[in-house]
């Protein structure tokens, strides 16, 4: 089945003064447009790097990734990225920071108009009372905010999320978590969002794809979630099935865990096989 997003054989390999290692092993994900998947595993399994080579900020070794219909072969503003810490110009604004992306990739729109679309963001994130504060003067969760206002204003076709919510306390966490499943849903930005949170992964996600230990990591299951959207939290914690799901993927990790104490490797499903549904006997 063909996809908005095509990620075929990925794989990515080192060389070591020991010989290759092999970190990521025949990767293959298919999403649909406007779709969330979350990707979910252990500490040094390879979710940064399939994210990063998605992104064009690390080169692939075999296999390749589409986007709508076009194979990319580097970093392009069809992709924004948010990181755990979003790397803003200290010295700069807010609406600074933002425009700086704005600028390169509509140089040739006016410049009243590149400011609106930045200020919008700004504006959708919260933080449209701190347009012209230094980024070094905001906390840390409107640090955030302006980097994911950032990747927002490139209107890109897929938003890459690398635990974007790793450093917040956990009101900011939530808070954010809400804006960005709002904004996703109004412009339809497929996205994928790497993670190490159930819980996370649970309530942002349409599906969540639990990777293997590295090396050699694959994708070890896919679970295609039952809520609807726009996403109610407290509507999700009540659904019937919440619970099933999350000890499912707890199953899963721990299974790692047991694999990795007893030195085995383990052999992945298909990532379009639906093994691991909880509608499957």
């Amino acid at each position: 089945m063909r996809g908005y997003v095509e990620l075929f054989r990925l794989g990515k390999t080192y060389d070591t003064h020991d010989g290759p290692v092999v970190i990521v092993e025949d990767f293959d994900l298919n999403l649909a447009q406007g779709e969330y998947v979350s990707l979910l595993g252990h500490s040094g399994c390879g979710k940064s790097t399939v994210l990063t080579m998605i992104a064009g900020l690390n080169s692939i070794s075999t296999g390749g990734v589409v986007i709508d219909g076009r194979e990319i072969d580097g970093p392009g503003p069809d992709r924004g990225v948010v990181f755990q810490s979003p790397c803003l110009m200290p010295w700069m604004t807010a609406l600074d920071n933002v425009m700086l992306g704005v600028n390169q990739v509509y140089r040739h729109v006016p410049k009243r108009d590149r400011v609106d679309l930045a200020s919008y963001y700004l504006n959708l994130v919260g933080l449209g009372s701190s347009l012209h504060k230094r980024a070094k003067d905001l906390s840390q969760g409107m640090q955030q905010r302006v980097g994911i206002a950032r990747a927002f204003a490139l209107k890109p076709k897929m938003l890459l999320l690398d635990e974007p919510f790793g450093m917040l306390d956990s009101l900011t966490r939530l808070e954010l978590q809400e804006i960005l499943l709002e904004i996703l849903v109004r412009d339809q930005v497929t996205t994928v969002m790497v993670t190490h949170d159930v819980d996370e992964a649970l309530f942002m996600s349409d599906r969540v794809v639990m990777m293997t230990n590295g090396p050699r990591a694959r994708v070890g299951a896919i679970f295609s979630l039952p809520f609807d959207r726009p996403r109610n939290r407290a509507e999700v914690l009540e659904h019937p099935e919440y619970y099933e799901y999350r000890r499912k993927m707890i199953e899963f990790l721990e299974h790692q865990d047991y694999r990795k104490q007893h030195g085995e490797r383990e052999e992945s499903e298909s990532a379009e096989e639906p093994a691991h549904s909880l509608s499957s006997p």
